[in-house]
């Protein structure tokens, strides 16, 4: 019973965390224009990995794709590539967890098979929290390193347009921060690292107990000894006095 709440709950938590981090990565607030001690409030501009979007104080809101793929930073392309990592391997890794759940019979699906695909699982939900939580930190250190250089030089942020070595901005570039995308992303990758656990330590009870049966042995030493116990019994049967042989024995002390 323990072994199915713990396979169970291993799988409800790997479906919120994949549900996680695609909420995340669909998100358009990675990073959010940090209003303090900014003159210019009627404008507010935030950034997600697909799009850029601004907001008028009137409830205006106007987005703009990334038309370009080459002309991004490699780094903000290898947090796409983790993310989307992340999500396949979890999605893949839910499907599988599905078939390997114990309170769900599928044929003659034997016990070894589903400890089998519920470990593979479990690995499938460790590695797509690990590129996700990846994925939002490295994003992250993007934030810190253009918030420290638009506090204390002219060179841009993220409000900026996209240039062939990174974001470029004007003097007059606001400062970003992190954006509600980012805490959604680290809590689905730490949610999954826990779901992939889970399933680990499922998979140790689900694997069937091996027996020893050692009755073949026993079986044939009773063989032997039956087998010399009758050759003793004939080699000492007595003979009669003309010379036949008799059937009757004698016990010799």
């Amino acid at each position: 019973m323990a072994v199915t709440m713990c396979q169970v709950m291993g799988f409800v938590l790997g479906v919120i965390g994949v549900a996680g981090i695609i909420a995340a990565t669909a998100m358009d607030m990675w990073s959010t224009e940090d209003l303090y001690d900014n003159p210019v409030t009627s404008v507010y501009s935030y950034a997600g990995l697909w799009r850029s979007c601004v907001r008028q104080s009137s409830g205006f809101t106007e987005c703009r794709p990334y038309f370009t793929i080459l002309g991004l930073p490699g780094l903000f392309q290898g947090v796409r590539a983790l993310m989307i990592v992340g999500i396949v391997l979890g999605v893949i890794g839910v499907l599988i967890a599905i078939f390997a759940l114990k309170c769900l019979r599928m044929g003659n699906m034997e016990d070894r098979v589903k400890a089998t695909m519920t470990i593979t699982s479990g690995a499938m939900f460790i590695v797509a929290g690990i590129c996700a939580i990846a994925g939002v930190s490295i994003f992250a250190n993007l934030i810190v390193t253009n918030f420290a250089l638009t506090s204390f030089t002219s060179v841009g942020g993220f409000g900026g347009s996209f240039g062939s070595t990174g974001f470029v901005g004007s003097p007059l570039t606001p400062r970003y921060t992190f954006g509600a995308a980012l805490f959604v992303g680290w809590v689905g990758g730490g949610i999954l690292l826990v779901a992939g656990v889970m399933l680990c330590l499922a998979c140790r009870g689900m694997m069937p107990e091996k027996h020893y049966d050692g009755t073949a042995y026993k079986a044939a030493s009773i063989y032997r000894s039956e087998a010399k116990s009758k050759t003793y019994n004939e080699s000492h049967r007595g003979q009669s006095m003309d010379g036949r042989h008799s059937t009757q024995r004698f016990d010799y002390v």
